[in-house]
């Protein structure tokens, strides 16, 4: 397998690499990364030895750097994990949302096409998506299933769904052996802090306040980082092409109840916590069925969530030097844009 993955300096998909240099099946592994903020080198730093592996710096919708990295290499696959993920940054700033969710996925998969006519051989192609593109369930048992419509009611959820019909149509109309994995929400060390868990860790941490929106009382179902990358790589390596698969933690949790384990593992109070103005169209809750994907690859969580809680806060605890500069001038403008008065302290 001569592989490209790109964004995979950002928090899920510098776990999928380490994964992928240790298969004896990956001959060579190239990983094309913008470096944008959540885009961090030191994350894939101890793979820089291994003679198998390049990295560029490069972005996904530069049709030059696409077309380039495939002649040179001799792709035979590719597993995109360049995104702009974050749904707060997509409320005011949704253009750059739609050029790397859209654009750029266009730009890789016009890339595999091309690559496919000139050499005849075919170039799988993973796409990763998320379950926040099927909308928010309200019944309280209603799960999402792979045949779940696409109903995004935010920017970043959009640009997702917009990357996800664009894959699956490029599979259909020109043969690119595509697969979509929409996961739930991941977690794990390295993730950036502007998301909920690193951030109500390192805001703990610090003993600054815990900005939690509305009542806390919204849904997610969580997944460790590596249990999603083993499901991302059984996709990649038995996955049907033109199929979607759903990857899920089975750890539905509240908000509210995540960040109270956050400060119990911390021994931090709970008086930390505050309440501040929910965001625009905010889900209230999102749940996966991944039997499809546990049916025909054979995923299955394994990680519990407490457990993958647990290491997740030592982590951040022991990387202080990792976290503590990337919440800089910008990291504190941000924050303060969305919480006002709860501002980072400088």
């Amino acid at each position: 397998m001569r592989l490209l993955v790109t964004g995979g300096c950002g928090f899920i998909g510098s776990a999928f690499l380490r994964k992928a240099l240790a298969s004896t099946e990956v001959e060579r592994l190239v990983n094309l990364d913008a470096l944008t903020y959540s885009g961090r080198r030191e994350n894939v730093a101890e793979l820089e030895s291994d003679r198998r592996f390049r990295q560029v710096e490069g972005d996904i919708a530069d049709a030059a750097i696409v077309e380039r990295l495939f002649e040179e290499e001799q792709l035979t696959a590719v597993v995109n994990f360049a995104a702009e993920s974050h749904v707060d940054r997509s409320l005011f700033a949704a253009r750059r949302f739609v050029r790397t969710n859209i654009d750029g996925a266009l730009c890789l998969l016009e890339g595999a096409r091309g690559h496919q006519e000139r050499t005849g051989r075919e170039v799988r192609f993973v796409h990763i998506s998320t379950d926040e593109i099927y909308g928010d369930l309200e019944g309280g048992d209603d799960v999402f299933r792979e045949d779940t419509p696409v109903a995004p009611r935010n920017p970043y959820s959009a640009t997702k769904a917009g990357g996800d019909l664009l894959a699956l149509a490029f599979g259909r109309t020109h043969g690119v052996p595509v697969i979509v994995t929409r996961s739930s929400n991941n977690y794990g060390p390295r993730q950036y802090p502007e998301k909920l868990i690193p951030l109500m860790i390192t805001n703990a941490l610090q003993d600054q306040p815990l900005p939690v929106y509305g009542d806390g009382r919204n849904v997610r179902d969580w997944l460790w980082m590596d249990d999603n990358c083993d499901g991302i790589w059984a996709a990649l390596e038995r996955g049907e092409p033109g199929e979607v698969y759903n990857l899920g933690g089975a750890s539905e949790r509240e908000n509210i109840d995540v960040i109270r384990g956050i400060l119990s593992a911390l021994n931090k109070p709970e008086t930390l916590i505050q309440y501040v103005d929910d965001r625009p169209g905010h889900d209230r809750r999102y749940a996966i069925d991944f039997s499809k994907a546990q049916r025909e690859l054979g995923f299955s969580p394994k990680t519990k969530f407490e457990d993958g809680l647990a290491k997740t806060v030592a982590w951040y605890q022991e990387h202080e030097s990792w976290w503590r500069p990337l919440r800089d001038a910008s990291f504190q403008d941000y924050y303060r844009k969305h919480y006002g008065k709860l501002g980072l302290q400088t």
